[in-house]
């Protein structure tokens, strides 16, 4: 992603449910998820992620995936799958620039079939029976989906376009954390880079462990760290972090 324009995000345009949270003053992808968090709740929604739509060879939902608050049994149980890039979500919110209203089917091919019924099984499992998604652009361009899940739909005619206000300050205010860390390169350890380079290619932390010749303990404390370093809130977004800065 190319750096975006030093472009201000002013309070004082923030949705009401946010107004206390002077986007201006954000700084952190770590802020921007507790204030995604707020928004989806605010909703009625219990999920969102937002993810880069898939680009020639990367098409792994993992390496897609931007920031989230899904957890890491869901993330790794749809990327086992194999099925984002062929997904109903990615096929219509490529198309349109209308939101996308889909239900437990939406991470699903359009195809009936094992693949399909697999995708459905894992959003009933974690109460993903109804879905909302815009197409966002950065400033060069490239194309994300944010997404909101939940078990019910939005309860108010007026919640779709604050609900998609909120999502465009909020994606331009993570936008800008991308280009505030340039020196992180200089405090990730060798070791750190290691690991999550081994685990953006899938390998677990016993894998990790016998390939670098070190504990499993101490994998997991190089991850804890980088993720730390990485203003990240756990393994999946460190590892997503460091793929966007262009550190693995």
């Amino acid at each position: 992603m190319r750096q975006p324009d030093e472009v201000t995000t002013f309070a004082h345009w923030a949705p009401a449910f946010l107004g206390d949270a002077q986007l201006e003053n954000v700084r952190t992808e770590y802020e921007v998820l507790q204030l995604l968090r707020r928004c989806t709740g605010h909703f009625g929604f219990s999920h969102f992620l937002l993810t880069r739509l898939p680009d020639g060879d990367r098409r792994r939902f993992s390496e897609r995936l931007v920031i989230s608050n899904w957890p890491a049994e869901l993330v790794r149980g749809y990327d086992e799958l194999g099925l984002y890039h062929t997904s109903r979500l990615v096929a219509e919110v490529a198309q349109t620039k209308r939101p996308v209203i889909g239900d437990r089917a939406l991470l699903a091919p359009k195809e009936p079939g094992p693949a399909n019924e697999a995708a459905v099984a894992i959003a009933d499992r974690h109460g993903l029976a109804v879905s909302l998604a815009f197409l966002l652009h950065a400033t060069a361009g490239e194309p994300f989906a944010m997404v909101f899940s939940g078990k019910e739909p939005l309860r108010r005619p007026d919640d779709l376009p604050q609900l998609y206000f909120a999502a465009v300050q909020l994606f331009a205010c993570l936008e800008q954390t991308f280009v505030r860390h340039p020196v992180v390169k200089d405090r990730l350890s060798g070791r750190e880079i290691e690991c999550l380079r081994w685990a953006a290619a899938g390998k677990s932390s016993d894998e990790i462990a016998i390939i670098l010749g070190i504990s499993a303990y101490t994998v997991s404390s190089y991850f804890k760290s980088a993720a730390k370093k990485l203003g990240a809130v756990n393994r999946m977004q460190a590892i997503a972090s460091a793929m966007r800065m262009k550190l693995i």
